[in-house]
């Protein structure tokens, strides 16, 4: 059987998360590595929004937002039951307004109407609500990793970056143990590999993630 088709950005947060659901299955993908400056014409062919991540199955049917490709993977194969205990409102939340002020924090050059300060005090309304989902469990829908938690892990590690030293000292314990957790997983580290940009020349196809492994959950 063929295998789908990922184009896919190394630091994207929605192209990570997605990654990590891929991995996480125990499936493989062709990988195609995309240069934002210079995305590929096959890409442009298949999706109009030309956002990564952007997936191809095998059945030639396209899907082009980051949860329904993680979803898409672990309807497949769920072995570490990351579907259980989904918590849509945490999703949510990250995508919509925490989306909004990291972006406004990230790049405050940009939106010159408030400091740099107070669009990271927005974000941390955010921290304030992880901060108390992992008062009583290791994670954000109970003792073990699940799709919450991969969907929102990206943008807390973009967010947090931006002023590294802020976090750091920052009244976020439980999140900052999540956060160091996931940051040094060897799901993480499989899926940051490093990928050449895809071009229509190239002869291989690179399979990802190279090797699996996959935990199960009892």
């Amino acid at each position: 059987m063929s295998k789908a088709i990922l184009y896919s950005f190394r630091r994207c947060p929605y192209a990570m998360r997605a990654r990590m659901a891929i991995a996480s299955s125990g499936m493989q993908v062709i990988l195609r590595e995309v240069s934002l400056r210079d995305k590929p014409q096959s890409l442009l062919d298949i999706s109009s929004k030309a956002t990564v991540p952007v997936l191809l199955t095998p059945e030639k049917k396209v899907i082009d937002e980051s949860l329904d490709i993680m979803l898409w993977a672990l309807r497949q194969s769920d072995p570490s039951a990351w579907l259980n205990n989904i918590n849509y409102a945490l999703i949510e939340n990250n995508d919509g307004p925490f989306k909004q002020w990291l972006d406004r924090y990230k790049y405050a050059d940009r939106y010159p109407e408030h400091t740099q300060q107070f669009y990271r005090e927005q974000g941390e309304q955010t921290f304030l609500i992880l901060e108390h989902a992992l008062a009583d469990s290791a994670f954000l829908s109970g003792n073990i990793v699940t799709m919450t938690d991969i969907a929102i892990f990206p943008f807390i590690r973009q967010f947090v970056s931006v002023e590294q030293g802020w976090f750091e000292h920052a009244p976020y314990p439980n999140t900052r143990q999540w956060l160091d957790y996931l940051l040094t997983s060897e799901l993480f580290q499989k899926t940051m590999h490093k990928y050449s940009p895809w071009k229509m020349a190239d002869e291989e196809q690179t399979v990802f993630p190279i090797t699996i492994t996959v935990h199960t959950t009892q």
